[in-house]
């Protein structure tokens, strides 16, 4: 596994308009290496992929097909997120004023010691705060 994986560069894929050429590279990476999510990754991408269903910008095909294409990618689900839920998550959520779903990546890529791919704003900045790698935008190695 290459890196910990979030929503939010996951959906930059699957809308044409939010790809950068930064974003494409954390897909090729995925696409080469693999990457680790926490339990949540899989309910935030179909739930993105959802409102982009009901706001009329993809339709159902498109979203089942994105799905479909995301499953046949080397990406794991850690299985020791659920144990840092209440703890560790909580922890980091409170420090850095996150989301827990957040935080679940902020620890998952703290606790691994891998980069964090994200496009998320203040999940960067908590992640530069902990000096996790990050990747996903320009600029970033």
């Amino acid at each position: 596994m290459s890196l910990v994986l979030d929503g939010s560069i996951t959906l930059a894929w699957c809308f044409q308009n939010e790809q950068t050429e930064a974003s494409r590279a954390v897909l090729r990476k995925v696409i080469e290496d693999g990457a680790i999510v926490p339990p949540i990754w899989r309910f935030e991408v179909a739930n993105g992929l959802q409102m982009g269903v009901r706001r009329k910008r993809i339709d159902s095909a498109f979203r089942n097909e994105t799905l479909a294409d995301l499953a046949r990618l080397n990406i794991i689900v850690d299985p020791d997120c659920d144990s840092q839920a209440w703890s560790a998550s909580v922890q980091l959520a409170d420090q850095y004023a996150l989301t827990v779903y957040d935080a679940a990546y902020l620890e998952l890529a703290q606790r691994r010691r891998m980069p964090l791919a994200s496009l998320d704003a203040a999940l960067r900045k908590a992640g530069r705060a902990k000096r996790v790698p990050l990747t996903g935008q320009a600029g970033d190695p």
